[in-house]
């Protein structure tokens, strides 16, 4: 009873800023330990001085990206329904629909390793693989996506469950913990005096660790489901027919976002690979330093879900605008530093990942025009959520379809020509600033129907 009463105090009745950094402060520093582990991936890679093998990581991000997305199908709709039910004092309904987000995500990552491993030659040719980068891409492709994949769907869903009631420190403490041992694994199987396997060590790596971070979360949810609102008994899976409706649409928005975001960086790779191997290695190094702000914003957007949703079901208007509100501005003030200290020192911190002067030129470039996209991103996250808190799934989903896929291919084909090379990476600044602006658009026009009361 006291657990249910300090979550409730601390949707409803705990200072804003506070509740909002108690839930933040633990996701962003989980986000930034995955970013430390992915880093390291492409560090250690790195360190062989290959362009070839970091190429090759390059190529696999694409289709890796999709295991985000089948987990945000049910790990931003399941833990937003949830959110929602404990606002209404629904906790049956909170376990029901937990219990079915989570068989459905399990599924889920079966299914999409099994269609992986019978389509990954035409899958990592579309994302960019040359005859160069294949037998590379593959070894790593195995370990991350095709015996790794559930660990990763798990990690992302049962993070998010935990957190929509509240637990934002548990759920830090199991995705830090498979972060952490990515960091002490990668050295090991990566490096010539060591285990010696190069990419794919860096894929055993990561299967590994994300698959230790799911056992983490089963291990804590069983071991304390008398207390918890979540739950992953199979018994609720009777209900199925009645939520799995609810929660698809509206996980749908942040899987769309992620599985488009697979399309653009795959057209983006592909038109890079053109060029160079250098120049797409290149692109996999900058893609390492764009994602320090964008996990901190993931972080916080996810971080906020539950404030968000709990209020706005429980009609708590003003206390979810305020919330909204803070979380912005923790994200946007992150993504302003990031976007000075990279302008600066874009050759210096290129080079810490590779001792190739030819790869390094092209990254700095590359970084430069990138980051303008950064204080864009930075809000439009927190914007989507927002909406998908509320239930709203067209403004959500246009949102995340102005991000990535509507509007990246035909601006790669303009501004490829316009500005061969570089000019694809104007691209994501252009498409943040038009997604932003509709969605300050949609939330404006919200608010002037929304009473912000209480």
């Amino acid at each position: 009873m006291a657990k249910v009463t300090d979550k409730t105090f601390l949707f409803e009745q705990m200072p804003v800023r506070k509740a909002v950094l108690k839930q933040v402060i633990p996701s962003v520093i989980s986000q930034m330990i995955v970013l430390f582990y992915n880093l390291a991936d492409t560090y250690f890679v790195g360190m062989l001085n290959e362009p070839r093998q970091t190429a090759a990581i390059t190529v696999v991000s694409s289709a890796f990206i999709m295991l985000t997305a089948v987990s945000n199908l049910f790990a931003i709709g399941g833990a937003s329904l949830v959110a929602r039910s404990l606002g209404e004092h629904k906790e049956e309904q909170a376990q029901i629909i937990s219990s079915i987000a989570f068989w459905c995500g399990l599924g889920g990552a079966f299914l999409f390793s099994a269609l992986f491993y019978v389509l990954a030659s035409p899958i990592l040719h579309l994302c960019g693989a040359t005859e160069a980068t294949y037998d590379l891409a593959y070894g790593y492709a195995k370990w991350v996506i095709i015996i790794g994949g559930a660990g990763t769907i798990l990690n992302i869903l049962l993070a998010n469950l935990l957190r929509s009631e509240g637990d934002a420190m548990a759920a830090a403490l199991g995705v830090s913990s498979g972060g952490i041992t990515n960091l002490i694994l990668d050295p090991i199987f990566i490096l010539p005096r060591h285990g010696g396997m190069g990419a794919a060590g860096a894929g055993a790596a990561t299967a590994l660790s994300n698959g230790l971070a799911a056992l983490f979360f089963l291990i804590y949810i069983i071991a304390r489901h008398k207390t918890m609102t979540i739950s992953i008994h199979p018994k609720h899976l009777k209900h199925l027919a009645d939520y799995l409706g609810s929660i698809v649409s509206i996980g749908i928005p942040s899987a769309v976002q992620y599985a488009l975001t697979v399309v653009a960086a795959a057209a983006l790779s592909k038109f890079v690979s053109g060029y160079a191997t250098e120049a797409v290695a290149a692109l996999g190094i900058v893609k390492k330093l764009d994602h320090l702000p964008l996990y901190f914003s993931i972080g916080v957007a996810n971080s906020l879900l539950p404030l968000l949703a709990y209020n706005f079901s429980s009609g708590n208007q003003r206390r979810r605008h305020d919330a909204f509100v803070f979380g912005c501005g923790i994200s946007l003030g992150f993504a302003l530093l990031c976007l000075i200290v990279y302008e600066i020192f874009a050759p210096g911190l290129t080079g810490l990942f590779i001792d190739d002067k030819i790869t390094i030129s092209y990254s700095a470039r590359f970084l430069r025009i990138m980051v303008v996209a950064m204080p864009m991103m930075s809000v439009c996250h927190p914007m989507i959520i927002q909406f998908q808190a509320m239930g709203r799934l067209k403004e959500s989903l246009i949102c995340s379809v102005l991000r990535k896929g509507a509007l990246d291919i035909p601006l790669l084909f303009l501004m490829d020509r316009l500005l061969p090379l570089y000019g694809c990476m104007m691209v994501q600044p252009i498409v943040d600033t038009l997604s932003l602006i509709t969605a300050f658009f949609f939330y404006r026009s919200i608010m002037t129907r929304t009473t912000v009361t209480r």
